[in-house]
């Protein structure tokens, strides 16, 4: 009886785990999938490089241990412009909202779409090209460390 107490206890903990990380997440996974409906103008945001501009999304408190915030940011590449190599400052979860691009890592190289995701790590480098004919977004949540 013990065993399957102990078992019922773990199930209903997994479960409130699995709530609450569902929880902390769901603002950062709509704030994703609104940047769809979202088309900046040439002049918005900060010129990080030619035909690269960044928009400032927003910021919000983590739940997650290791990080304090999440900061939101929508990267703007123009038709073919390319982001060179550059060492990454924090954590990110990459969402690409708009366009198709080239990313390129130490140790792989790998193309994606509108709707597709990917991650970078901190003080790992990551490289972009927008391969498309049209204006690319990649919708950044910078994870900050605690």
């Amino acid at each position: 009886m013990r065993i399957a107490h102990w078992e019922e206890s773990m199930n209903r903990r997994s479960a409130i785990a699995l709530g609450v990380s569902a929880a902390a997440v769901t603002p950062l996974f709509a704030l994703a999938a609104s940047a769809k409906t979202k088309t900046y103008g040439p002049k918005e945001g900060k010129e990080i490089a030619p035909g690269i501009r960044v928009v400032e999304v927003g910021t919000g408190n983590s739940d997650i241990p290791a990080y304090k915030s999440i900061s939101i940011v929508d990267v703007v590449f123009q038709p073919g412009t390319h982001a060179p190599a550059m060492v990454m400052d924090n954590d990110m979860v990459c969402t690409i909202t708009a366009g198709e691009f080239t990313i390129k890592k130490a140790d792989k190289e790998f193309k994606l779409k509108e709707g597709d995701m990917y991650t970078c790590a901190k003080g790992k480098t990551d490289e972009a090209t927008n391969t498309s004919a049209e204006v690319g977004v990649h919708r950044i949540a910078m994870l900050i460390s605690a």
